[in-house]
C-alpha cells in the first residue's frame, strides 16, 4: 500500500511540473475570431496538460492603425501583465508593396509592440503571420502583381512579418508558412472557407496547432482535441503545424529574450582563474563561488576537481549552466634522471636526453586540449611555444620508464 501511494505521489508531482500556464491576449480581426481560434488553442492546450488564460480584442477588417485608434484595444493591453500578446494585421495590408507597408503599417505595428512592452517588459510580443488568399489578392493584383497568386501573396506576408519581427525584436507565429507547407503536402484537404480567404474549420485547427507550439514551445502532436475532423487530417495538421514552428524556433525568434547562460575560463596562475561571461540576454549574474560580477576572477583553495555554476537572469527569467574545472596546481618534474627541463619565454628546452632514449613531450591547455607535441631521440631538444596565447598550460613529459607533469604560465 505504501509503495502504491509513493507511485501516485510521483505521478502527481511529475504532472504538476510538466504543466505550463500562460496568459495571452489576441489582437486582430476575423482571421482570429472565425471559428474562435483563441478558444481552440485553449482547448488544445488543455489536452496537453497546459493552460491558456486568454482574452481578445478583435474587430472585423481591423488594421494595425485601426487598433492603434481603438481605446478598447489599449484597455485590454493594460488590463494585466500578459505572458504573450499576439498581434495580427488586416489580411491584405502586410502583403502590399514594401513602400505601402512602411507607410500604412510599419509605424502602427511598432506603436502596438512598444505599448505592449511598456505595459510589461517581460511580455512576449508575437505577430500572427497570416496566409495568402487561395487564388491571390484580386483586388490589388492589377496595381501590385506579386500578390496575384497564393505563393506570391504568401511570400510578401512572410517578408513583412519577418521585417516587423526583426525590427521590433519580437517573435512571430508562422501560421502562413504552416498553411503553405500543409497545402503542398495535402493538396486535396481544403483549408479555406467558401470566400477563399477566411479559414474553414481545418484552417483554424492548423492555425491553433501553430499557436500552441509557438506559445508553449511544445508539440501539438498527440493532442486529443478534435473539433469533429477526420483523425488522419488532425494528425497531419498537428505534425505539420508543430514541425513548422519547432524546427525553426530561432527563425521565428521564439524565446528571443530568454537568458541563455554560458561562460569560459582561463587559468592565470596555479590556482587562480579568470571567468568570462558568454551568456545571452542577461543582466545579472550569480556564480557558485559567491561573485555577482559579470567577469570575475577566483582563486581555488587547493588543487582538485571542481564544478562551477553560473546563473544568469534578465529580470524576467533565468538560466543556469555548470562546467567542470580541473585545478592541478604546480608540480615539479622529478625522477626523470638525466633530463633537464627549462621553460623559457619562447621555448621549452630539454637537455640530457640519452642516445636512443624515447621522450614524449606534450603541452595541454587547462581544459585538456593538446596544443604542442615533441618526440625526441637526440641529446638536446626544444619546442617552440612563442605562438601560445597568455595563460596557464600543463607540460607532460614521458620516457620509457617514467612520466611527470607540471603546470606553467606563459606570457605572449
Amino acid at each position: 500500500m505504501r509503495s502504491k501511494l509513493i507511485f501516485i505521489l510521483l505521478v502527481f508531482c511529475f504532472t504538476l511540473t510538466s504543466q505550463i500556464k500562460k496568459s495571452a491576449l489576441f489582437i486582430g480581426n476575423s482571421y482570429t475570431y472565425v471559428n474562435n481560434l483563441p478558444q481552440m488553442v485553449h482547448d488544445l492546450a488543455l489536452t496537453k496538460s497546459d493552460t491558456l488564460d486568454f482574452d481578445q480584442s478583435v474587430f472585423g477588417g481591423y488594421t494595425f492603425m485601426d487598433h492603434c485608434n481603438t481605446p478598447a484595444t489599449w484597455t485590454k493591453i493594460r488590463s494585466r501583465k500578459w505572458d504573450v500578446v499576439i498581434v495580427q494585421g488586416q489580411s491584405q495590408e502586410p502583403s502590399l508593396s514594401p513602400t505601402t507597408v512602411m507607410i500604412n503599417s510599419y509605424t502602427y505595428a511598432k506603436q502596438l509592440m512598444d505599448s505592449i512592452h511598456a505595459n510589461n517588459a517581460c511580455t512576449d510580443a508575437m505577430f500572427y503571420m497570416t496566409w495568402g488568399r487561395k487564388n491571390g489578392d484580386a483586388s490589388n493584383c492589377g496595381s501590385y502583381p506579386p500578390v496575384c497568386t497564393f505563393v506570391g501573396m504568401q511570400a510578401r506576408l512572410r517578408e513583412s512579418y519577418m521585417l516587423f519581427k526583426d525590427s521590433f525584436l519580437t517573435s512571430v507565429a508562422p501560421v502562413g508558412v504552416a498553411w503553405k507547407n500543409f497545402i503542398m503536402a495535402n493538396p486535396t484537404i481544403e483549408l479555406y472557407d467558401t470566400d477563399q480567404s477566411h479559414p474553414n474549420l481545418w484552417g483554424s485547427y492548423l492555425s491553433a496547432c501553430v499557436f500552441y507550439s509557438s506559445i508553449f514551445q511544445k508539440t501539438a502532436v498527440g493532442s486529443s482535441y478534435n473539433p469533429s475532423l477526420p483523425l488522419s487530417d488532425v494528425s497531419a495538421m498537428q505534425n505539420i503545424g508543430s514541425k513548422t514552428v519547432l524546427d525553426s524556433v530561432s527563425t521565428w525568434n521564439l524565446n528571443s529574450q530568454k537568458p541563455v547562460s554560458d561562460f569560459s575560463f582561463t587559468a592565470t596562475s596555479a590556482l587562480s582563474y579568470q571567468f568570462s561571461d558568454l551568456s545571452k540576454n542577461s543582466k545579472t549574474y550569480q556564480w557558485s563561488f559567491g561573485s555577482s560580477q559579470k567577469n570575475p576572477s577566483y582563486t581555488f583553495a587547493a588543487s582538485g576537481n571542481y564544478f562551477v555554476k553560473l546563473k544568469s537572469s534578465n529580470g524576467c527569467s533565468s538560466d543556469s549552466i555548470i562546467k567542470p574545472i580541473v585545478v592541478a596546481g604546480i608540480e615539479e618534474i622529478r625522477d626523470l634522471k638525466n633530463i633537464e627541463v627549462k621553460i623559457l619565454q619562447k621555448a621549452i628546452v630539454l637537455n640530457g636526453i640519452l642516445p636512443n632514449q624515447n621522450v614524449l613531450l606534450c603541452v595541454y591547455t587547462v581544459e585538456g586540449k593538446k596544443v604542442k607535441e615533441l618526440r625526441s631521440y637526440m641529446g638536446a631538444e626544444s619546442i617552440d611555444i612563442s605562438d601560445l596565447i597568455t595563460g596557464i598550460y600543463i607540460l607532460s613529459i614521458s620516457t620509457d620508464n617514467a612520466s611527470k607533469s607540471l603546470k606553467f604560465s606563459h606570457t605572449e
